[in-house]
């Protein structure tokens, strides 16, 4: 009996997983993170203020991000030429918060190279690869949430994750 209990959260926490804004946050949070720490650190400044200052603008970018995303849909819903009122502009706003969550172990490992509970020197190879597992989960969760067997969905993660690894060494080439 215990077990159901247990499932029951397991399973409101998939079907939130799988709902497509909650997707593309996690998916657009990852590699604007690992984006935004290659740009950063491209320099070469690996000390434990300039992790400080990365992980700064990691939370100002992923903020900003956020709202432009939710500002461009509010623009666009005005285009179905009904009302939606302010209630319904701030929720949707607010409805970007998977995209900031994402950026949040990137975040943490940014803090933790600054604080001195790791060395800061090579914490962008850490943050690449934590990047990496999170782009695959999040294809294994979209894969498994349209219904995918277990081996197709890795299969399908496996490629998201490397899909992802391309573009953000295509960002990091860029910038």
């Amino acid at each position: 009996m215990p077990c159901l209990y247990l499932r029951q959260p397991v399973r409101a926490l998939r079907r939130c997983a799988a709902r497509p804004h909650v997707l593309f946050g996690g998916v657009y949070g990852a590699v604007l993170a690992s984006s935004m720490v290659a740009a950063l650190t491209e320099q070469g400044e690996t000390a434990p203020a300039d992790r400080f200052s990365s992980a700064q603008w990691l939370l100002v970018t992923a903020v900003a991000s956020a709202l432009a995303h939710g500002y461009a849909h509010l623009i666009a819903m005005r285009g179905d030429r009904t009302h939606h009122g302010v209630r319904a502009g701030v929720r949707l706003l607010l409805s970007e918060w998977p995209l900031v969550m994402a950026t949040a172990p990137t975040l943490v490992l940014l803090l933790g190279a600054a604080w001195g509970w790791w060395p800061s020197a090579g914490v962008e190879y850490v943050v690449f690869a934590v990047n990496v597992v999170l782009l695959f989960a999040w294809g294994l969760v979209a894969a498994r949430a349209a219904g995918r067997t277990w081996g197709s969905a890795v299969r399908i993660g496996m490629v998201d994750a490397l899909l992802g690894l391309v573009v953000v060494v295509a960002n990091a080439v860029i910038k």
